[in-house]
């Protein structure tokens, strides 16, 4: 055997050809990974596949981000398959090393928010763009499913032109009006008769309500505030009743308002004046920005505070003087028919920074006080209650009687007497719990249950307890007007809503949303220049549309309805300085025909579609709408064409719009006209 040095390796053939084989490898290498490199050129792709049944890998070069045509490189007999195939081709990065393995799936959270620099989760921040796919979801509807039982309720009846009401109805509310019901009642000594007591479903309203003789379009705002058309109010007995108090009189053709009242007959405004005078706290536009007045007469109290930034919801049940509400909403003023009897009013807890009530006739101390334990839920902490009424200030036996049991109560709800001067009393409610849990045990009225919702109001009797406040100061902490209207409030965070987003996020870019569709309705479709005063938006989210209106210096007020159907974001509208109320679409509205001039349904009809026939809204719509009133549904392209159909029977002019997000879009808008109809 020779030795391994006497072999001359250099001069072998193999050897030769193998330094021949890297060299012309390590330059196309070379120059292929330039080419792929390089600006203008081509990419290359390097494909690595196997007889064994595992999805072949794609390796891209460092550019890959860049867009190519990967069909063309596949031969026919081979194709990139999915787990399981068959499917669309996919391209998977083949990554230089293999990353770590994802970590576990995060718990569910309820609460989002951003990490500050201090390492302490915050949900204040800042909100930059956002998706209007995604708030339109949420505003016009975020529960729409498909199929299993969501379906539109009952079969779909074509009506090719609805016929007017007798003219007997032309002041009908339907569950206020129901006679037959009222007469089933077993007992009507609470006030039961002047609560809901709506038709049942094949009894519902089917025709066009009829309005006055000689009805006229509304005198608009604020010349409104002093007179209006008699035509279109034709009823005089307050007139006759009240012509001693500066109510109301009668001058030919019209109604006048003098502005002043029972207990205020050299007006309000020098009734307000003295209030003020009385407690400068309560300031009027700042501190106390929305009220409510029990017992309102023709709204005179709460026409005049619109004048000092305070919006007031003006209430009265459909009595002796049944008209009442009707006249205060034809003045533009905010108004609904509604009563203490047995039942829960139908807004939230601490919804109003005051609430008023002179010469309302009603006794707060009976059934252990149970009225006045309502006033307590929906007053904020914090809140003042105004009282006008003879046992203030008469010297009468039985009077100082009603005196004294009220003050006992009031006592006992832990409220205290600020102030009492001549004809008014005012208390104010507690900031927080402390009273209430020092008091002596077994002290009456009892502190409510903790599992009681006092948010919850839909048909839900009066309870005689007192609600708590939440502990967290929720509902107190509201900042003043008028920058509480764009502040995120803290009950935002208490409201059962599924969302992906934090709630502050959500609340500011719906802010934004309706911002920018107010906007452009002002631009393209002139709303500056239509005579809108009464505005309905029927279902309101976290009151959005009303505050861009008021964003936009429109002269309107707005009523936002919460419908049942859909989270109750009633506190949060109250906290932010505007008025609204929880409604069923299902059923009619509290309040009189020709009411409003503006409606608004953003998302509305693809909810309640799956609850009751659209048909039954929108004869409700026709009802409370004025003629010259507008109507605008923002709503799925799914229901449009049964409200066209519907729209056009009952005489409306229509015209179908795109949204801003253009033709391909799943939303649409519905724009309607209501004229004059007469027999």
């Amino acid at each position: 055997m020779k030795a391994l040095g006497n072999v001359d390796l250099l001069r072998t053939p193999a050897l030769v050809k193998v330094l021949a084989f890297a060299s012309v490898a390590f330059v196309f290498f070379y120059l292929g990974k330039h080419w792929s490199e390089s600006d203008g050129y081509g990419q290359l792709i390097f494909f690595s596949s196997s007889a064994r049944r595992t999805p072949p890998s794609v390796a891209l070069s460092p550019n890959f981000n860049r867009s190519f045509d990967i069909s063309s490189l596949v031969p026919p007999n081979q194709t990139l398959a999915l787990t399981p195939p068959p499917g669309p081709p996919s391209l998977e990065e083949t990554p230089t090393a293999s990353p770590p393995p994802p970590p576990p799936a995060e718990p569910s959270i309820t609460r989002f928010g951003i990490v500050d620099e201090n390492g302490t989760m915050t949900d204040d921040f800042e909100v930059g763009e956002f998706d209007p796919a995604f708030v339109d979801e949420w505003t016009n509807n975020a529960t729409e499913t498909e199929g299993t039982g969501a379906e539109e309720i009952g079969p779909r009846v074509k009506v090719q032109r609805y016929e007017l009401c007798p003219e007997g109805m032309m002041d009908y509310i339907p569950c206020l009006d129901n006679v037959e019901a009222i007469k089933r009642l077993n007992s009507t000594e609470k006030g039961e008769r002047f609560e809901r007591h709506c038709p049942e479903k094949d009894k519902g309203l089917s025709c066009l309500i009829p309005p006055p003789k000689g009805y006229r379009p509304p005198i608009p705002w604020p010349k409104s505030r002093n007179e209006v058309w008699y035509n279109n109010v034709p009823h005089t007995r307050l007139v006759d009743d009240k012509s001693g108090q500066n109510w109301i009189t009668k001058e030919k053709n019209k109604f006048k308002f003098p502005g002043g009242g029972t207990q205020f007959i050299h007006g309000a405004d020098q009734y307000l004046d003295q209030i003020s005078q009385m407690v400068p706290e309560i300031a009027f536009g700042q501190h106390t920005r929305v009220a409510l007045d029990v017992g309102c007469g023709v709204a005179s109290f709460g026409a005049y505070l619109l004048s000092r930034n305070v919006i007031t919801l003006s209430i009265a049940p459909k009595d002796v003087h049944e008209n009442q509400i009707q006249f205060a909403l034809e003045r533009g003023v905010p108004a609904m028919a509604a009563a203490f009897a047995t039942r829960r009013l139908l807004y939230p807890s601490q919804a109003f920074d005051m609430i008023h009530c002179s010469r309302c006739r009603i006794n707060w101390t009976r059934d252990d006080g149970i009225l006045l334990l309502e006033v307590n839920r929906m007053l904020r902490a914090g809140g003042y209650f105004v009282w006008s009424a003879q046992p203030v200030y008469k010297h009468e036996a039985i009077l100082e009687e009603q005196w004294a049991e009220m003050l006992n109560l009031t006592t006992r709800l832990c409220w205290e007497l600020v102030k009492r001067e001549g004809q008014i009393a005012i208390w104010q409610k507690p900031l927080n719990n402390s009273c209430y849990l020092s008091r002596e045990p077994g002290t009456t009225p009892p502190l409510c249950e903790p599992e009681d919702d006092p948010d919850n109001v839909w048909y839900v009797d009066l309870k005689a307890c007192i609600t708590q406040l939440p502990e967290n100061g929720y509902g107190a902490n509201v900042t003043a007007w008028p920058a509480r209207l764009q502040t995120p409030p803290d009950r935002l965070q208490s409201i059962e809503i599924d969302a992906s987003i934090a709630r502050k996020e959500l609340y500011k870019a719906e802010s934004k949303y309706w911002d920018d569709i107010i906007s452009s309705y002002v631009r393209a479709l002139h709303w500056k220049k239509y005579k809108l005063r009464n505005v309905l938006d029927m279902r309101a989210g976290f009151g959005g549309f009303a505050a861009a209106l008021i964003a936009q210096r429109l002269d309107c007020w707005v009523l936002n309805v919460v419908p049942v159907s859909g989270p109750n974001t009633l506190p949060v509208i109250y906290d932010r300085g505007l008025i609204g109320v929880m409604h069923d679409w299902c059923e009619p509205f509290d309040t009189y025909p020709r009411t409003y001039d503006l409606l608004h349904a953003a998302g509305l009809f693809s909810v309640e579609r799956k609850r009751c026939n659209m048909s039954i809204i929108m004869l409700e719509m026709d009802r409370i709408l004025r003629p010259g009133g507008r109507v605008y549904i923002r709503d799925s392209l799914r229901v449009m064409d049964e409200l066209q159909e519907i729209a056009k029977a009952m005489g409306w002019q229509v015209a179908m719009r795109e949204t801003a997000e253009g033709p391909h879009a799943s939303y649409r808008i519905l724009t309607c006209d209501k004229h004059l109809l007469h027999a």
